[in-house]
């Protein structure tokens, strides 16, 4: 049986390189749809019209132009150009006459190569020594999506729901989704764009900081073959830098044997909450 994430980024082919999807609610943060959440749904429609299980996600940015409302939309696809090794794909995310998002990937297979990685992964008690986040009644919808524990950093909240803070725009989180599925690219889009963004801890005024554009590096073929159905990914997320009311977020994916999975960067805007 498919999970709720499964039904809710499904897509339905209705012709050449088009497909249609429905957006939840469930999945909505202020006034739109969590950018993470409409990036799964194109990745999808992306790597059905790629057509190549050899040719896995290696690059995923999505540009958000507008907020689009619950209901029906299409993603229209085009294969800019499919080589020996790698596929480059766009999709344009539309509903009625709006455009939603444009998105641009590339798709391939393994190569030859050396490999190391200098990155480690922050030392963070297991996941299941760790409660569950508690969410205040504020929390937007989609945070309810995820089982998320909180093990890097400085959370906004304390335990008593006030607000806390740090010098360092720096946290992480265990995290999975709300019913267990093995993490696939679409599952990683959706983490990248999924955790409290820590700059929540850098200032004293409320936020809101919607996404304008996102981008995935998938450092792994996916699923990974040690990660259980059920099983946690450590997402870490610190911002460097804030100005002219925009800010970047830096994202890295781990799995709990210590492989990077994925890396994320986004530009946000920094609006205040009201």
């Amino acid at each position: 049986m498919a999970t709720r994430f499964e039904r809710d980024t499904a897509i339905e082919k209705v012709g050449d390189g088009r497909y249609r999807a429905s957006l939840d609610a469930g999945w909505w943060v202020q006034r739109g749809p969590n950018g993470g959440y409409l990036a799964a749904i194109m990745l999808r429609a992306i790597v059905d019209a790629v057509g190549d299980e050899t040719r896995a996600p290696r690059s995923l940015t999505v540009h958000y132009a507008t907020a689009p409302e619950e209901g029906e939309v299409v993603v229209a696809t085009d294969i800019v150009r499919a080589g020996r090794s790698l596929t480059s794909c766009t999709a344009r995310l539309h509903q009625d006459d709006r455009l939603v998002a444009v998105a641009v990937a590339a798709c391939s297979s393994p190569r030859e190569g050396p490999e190391f990685c200098d990155l480690v992964m922050p030392e963070a008690t297991p996941a299941a020594e760790l409660e569950r986040r508690d969410l205040h009644a504020e929390a937007p919808r989609f945070a309810r999506r995820w089982d998320s524990r909180w093990a890097v950093g400085t959370p906004p909240f304390d335990a008593d729901g006030a607000p806390a803070r740090s010098h360092v725009a720096l946290g992480g989180s265990w995290m999975r989704l709300e019913e267990p599925q093995l993490f696939d690219a679409p599952a990683i889009a959706a983490l990248a764009d999924a955790h409290i963004p820590p700059i929540f801890v850098r200032t004293d005024e409320p936020l809101v900081v919607p996404t304008v554009d996102l981008t995935v590096h998938f450092r792994r073929a996916l699923p990974h073959p040690r990660i259980s159905l059920d099983g946690f990914l450590l997402a870490v997320f610190r911002t460097n830098a804030a100005a002219d009311g925009f800010m970047e977020e830096d994202g890295e994916i781990w799995s709990p044997d210590g492989t990077l999975l994925a890396q994320s960067r986004q530009l946000a805007v920094i609006l205040p909450m009201s």
